[in-house]
């Protein structure tokens, strides 16, 4: 008997699904569902939908109902963080028990956001601080900016949404949403979620599309902003193409390094290492891509990290124990491989993993005797595959970690405050974890990163500034009596 494919057709108003496309799971290549597609017509009825949303309904809204909506939002998220994970798991390969975490941080995003949504106000400016101004009461009031176009990645298909849509409700905005094909689901069932929590109908508009289609958002002049999360040749050539007056916000890729110092705890250093190289099959844009070991410690850090990693348990997502999920699709997972033995090829050592099994799982990697040359170390590998050096002088490793065209974040362990604070502010990325993987992130930190890994501050409080705007009022007010 064959298993019914469950549809979701679009929801935007006077439009009607007629073309879907199918979601298969990247680790059994089962048919999830069917997803409708938003053409042209259907993208710009959402974009004007709206902004009719935005100026009739949500500009209007009081911070205390959008706070009520988001913390409603959060609540129940929480109750569903089952069926999320398991939709999660099996759109995008992520492990069951990473997806519960992801779910489980979506939920406490939207409660922040909701607490920062009561928070958003302006400031009194002293104007008589200036002779002449003494009659002179003003004040900054921050307001909403608009329509927002948000374009998601597939890697974390519900979190990534919610730091896109949480501050932009918070703001008193409207957002229109595509998700990545590959892992639409989430946000669909995300935006249903919304409106049972009292969002307005049109204030999170899905337009799930492929390929060229997405263009339209991209170049739409009436957006106030446009927010992406993704790979830097595609952000890079969108802040290109946004229409002149468009903001944008862009965070992008980065293939984050670890220094491991003489004198810092090496088996913390060596699971910390672990788990961020590996974990989402190494697909995210603060994975540990890259580690500098001293020369003292380095053969000890080496055997321990190995060690760790070949206990990684690899293969179905659904199953308790899989560490390390398949790749998002065949060709990633075949592009990783390749990169690996050209590596090889040039010198490197492979200390394990590196072959393709089925289902696009790629073994945990690890390689020594890596150079700054080779694509696993100077370029975003987005998958299990992580690089040991040996350095004999910080210095040495400070300007390795620099050696690369990203920034976003990095990570140092050591057990001396010197040392630690003379790599915090000498490596050139966003943020800087001490005695952390790279790969930690709060959803209430600022986070964004520095030369190609982007512009623009992601974080509650830090998006929801970039996507309100100041408006200065002044009062010229008669002398007192």
């Amino acid at each position: 008997m064959l298993k019914e494919i469950v549809q979701y057709p679009l929801n935007i108003k006077g439009i009607s699904s007629s073309d879907f496309i199918e979601v298969k799971s990247p680790f059994s290549g089962e048919v999830i569902a069917a997803i409708g597609q938003a053409d042209e017509k259907a993208i710009r009825t959402a974009i004007a939908v709206a902004h009719d949303t935005f100026n009739n309904v949500m500009r209007k809204m009081p911070s205390h109902k959008r706070s009520a909506i988001l913390a409603k939002t959060s609540q129940l998220l929480s109750e569903r963080i089952e069926e999320f994970a398991q939709t999660i798991a099996l759109e995008g390969g992520k492990p069951i028990k990473d997806a519960r975490i992801e779910v489980g941080r979506a939920a406490g995003l939207f409660n922040i956001a909701a607490e920062e949504a009561l928070r958003l106000d302006g400031e009194q400016i002293p104007m008589d601080r200036q002779p002449g101004n003494e009659g002179r009461l003003a004040f900054v009031l921050r307001e909403p900016i608009g329509v927002i176009g948000g374009i998601t990645p597939f890697n974390f298909p519900l979190n990534l949404v919610a730091h896109k849509v949480g501050p932009a409700i918070a703001g008193g905005n409207v957002i229109v949403l595509k998700p990545s094909s590959q892992t639409p689901i989430s946000s669909l069932k995300l935006r249903d979620l919304m409106i049972e929590a009292g969002l307005p109908e049109g204030a999170l508009q899905v337009i799930p599309c492929r390929g060229a289609k997405g263009q339209l958002l991209v170049s739409e002049p009436s957006l106030a902003l446009l927010t992406f999360t993704g790979s830097p040749e595609i952000g890079w050539q969108m802040r290109k193409d946004v229409a002149p007056g468009v903001r944008i916000v862009l965070e992008l890729g980065g293939n984050a390094g670890i220094i491991v110092h003489h004198d810092a705890d090496l088996q913390a250093a060596a699971k910390a290492a672990c788990r961020g190289g590996y974990v989402n099959a190494g697909q995210t844009c603060i994975s540990v891509q890259r580690i500098y070991i001293h020369e003292k410690v380095y053969d000890k850090f080496v055997d321990t990290f190995v060690a760790l990693v070949k206990e990684l348990k690899s293969g179905d997502p659904l199953d308790e124990g899989t560490d390390v999920g398949p790749l998002i699709d065949r060709g990633s997972a075949e592009k990783t491989v390749e990169w690996v033995e050209e590596a090889v090829k040039s010198g490197a050592k492979l200390l394990t993993g590196g072959k393709l099994g089925k289902n696009s799982v790629v073994e945990p990697t690890v390689l020594a005797n890596t150079t700054a040359q080779m694509k696993v170390v100077c370029q975003e590998v987005f998958a299990p595959v992580v690089s040991v050096m040996k350095y004999s002088d910080l210095d040495e490793a400070l300007e390795a970690m620099n050696d690369t065209r990203f920034g976003l974040q990095a990570g140092v362990f050591t057990s001396n405050i010197e040392t630690a604070f003379k790599a915090a502010r000498r490596i050139d990325v966003g943020g800087v974890m001490i005695n952390d993987a790279p790969t930690f992130r709060a959803d209430h930190m600022p986070y964004g990163g520095r030369k190609e890994s982007g512009v623009g501050l992601e974080g509650v409080r830090y998006a929801l500034h970039e996507m309100t705007q100041p408006k200065f009022i002044c009062l010229n007010l008669p002398p007192l009596n």
